[in-house]
């Protein structure tokens, strides 16, 4: 099985250092539902994993959340394509649980509830946490330059080796030409 773990704020859609609150808020970067659409079409099971600590710190609801994620998911359906999973960490960043990314527990359960082994998986995000949770299990890690990931890019820590992409577009374009 072809598998792929995409970030969804700053990946798929724009965020905003006030959180994503409502779906009214949740807009889409351009290309991005069609890049989702491709990697579908070519065969990649396409799963989400995002943190989402404004569930924790009291900002939005998990019935909020859950109308933001129904509005991504009816979007990338418009455009042909299909999430199969969105995997989600509610924790505040100060809380002590295994799934808040860099934490790679998120990807576990991924791993657990695709029986897949993550090695070589890609995953793409657009902050620092989101590659290290990826490398913690092995994954092939993308940088997008949207959302933080300018700022990321120009991060001396940022780990040897990891592609940076313009966006989610760019990213699924090199996947698709060397992957498939």
């Amino acid at each position: 099985m072809k598998l792929i773990i995409l970030d969804r704020d700053g990946v798929i859609n724009y965020d905003s250092a006030q959180f994503i609150k409502s779906p009214d808020e949740w807009k889409p970067i351009p290309g991005s539902l069609e890049a989702i659409a491709k990697l579908d079409g070519a065969g990649y099971r396409v799963v989400v994993a995002t943190n989402q600590s404004g569930v924790g710190r009291g900002l939005f609801d998990m019935d909020t959340l859950n109308a933001i994620n129904d509005k991504m998911i009816k979007a990338v359906n418009q455009v042909g394509g299909r999430i199969d999973a969105i995997f989600f960490c509610p924790h505040p960043a100060d809380s002590p649980c295994n799934c808040r990314k860099p934490k790679p527990g998120m990807f576990y359960q991924i791993a657990e509830r695709f029986n897949v082994e993550l090695k070589d998986v890609p995953t793409v995000g657009d902050s620092m946490r989101d590659i290290q949770a990826g490398l913690a299990v092995g994954c092939t890690p993308y940088l997008v330059l949207t959302g933080k990931g300018q700022k990321t890019s120009e991060d001396p820590a940022l780990p040897a080796g990891v592609k940076v992409c313009p966006d989610l577009a760019a990213v699924t374009r090199h996947i698709l030409l060397h992957k498939t």
